[in-house]
């Protein structure tokens, strides 16, 4: 009884989990992590504050998971840099890829880059640990085409903290971007093309 119960239990749990994720993204993104209350996080995932608290112990322990949520998606295409492909290419892929993350997540985009702005309280660990190791496996991969010279020598990390602020000010400052460019524009595709632009020219050899 107990092994075929257990499957069910797991999906629940973890559909109970994304919903109290998504429910925190709308409130932390409404209200801010100090306006934030677990009764609306309960109402905007559709359960019962019980129920959160089930699953979650404080609102600052959702917020935790929700922001380690977050990272580990905005790091995955950093890892999926292909030490084999060619340089430039890969690049170019990754800077695409987090401008699609830009008009895909916008509010998890802004959600992250205020958790950052307030000195990463709740993201100390990890910032300091995996990201660290993440961003020095990718800078070393780019270091190695820049000393075989298939990219054009620059410093790697620098040129990563480019491509972070370059797509995510997509997202974060949206608002503006609209106003400046006027209606019928599209930033994403505008910004795509600039960007794809100013990095060939970068890091063309």
């Amino acid at each position: 009884m107990t092994e075929t119960s257990e499957p069910q239990m797991s999906r629940i749990q973890q559909k109970n989990r994304d919903l109290i994720l998504h429910g925190a993204l709308e409130a932390f993104s409404a209200n801010g992590l100090r306006g934030a209350t677990i009764d609306q996080i309960a109402r905007s995932a559709g359960l019962s504050k019980p129920n959160v608290l089930y699953y979650f112990g404080s609102k600052d322990e959702i917020h935790k998971a929700l922001l380690t949520t977050l990272l580990e998606m905005w790091l995955a295409p950093m890892q999926q840099i292909d030490p084999d492909g060619d340089p430039l290419s890969e690049v170019l892929r990754y800077m695409r890829a987090k401008l699609m993350m830009s008009q895909d997540y916008p509010r998890e985009s802004r959600l992250f880059a205020h958790e950052i702005l307030q000195g990463a309280p709740h993201l100390t660990e990890i910032l300091g640990g995996g990201l660290r190791e993440i961003v020095d496996r990718a800078a070393g991969v780019l270091q190695g085409w820049m000393d075989q010279g298939r990219l054009a020598p620059v410093d790697p990390r620098h040129l990563i903290f480019s491509i972070w602020s370059m797509t995510q000010h997509y997202a974060d400052f949206e608002a503006q971007v609209r106003a400046v460019l006027g209606p019928g524009r599209d930033p994403i595709d505008e910004g795509g093309v600039f960007l794809d632009n100013l990095y060939r020219k970068l890091l063309t050899p």
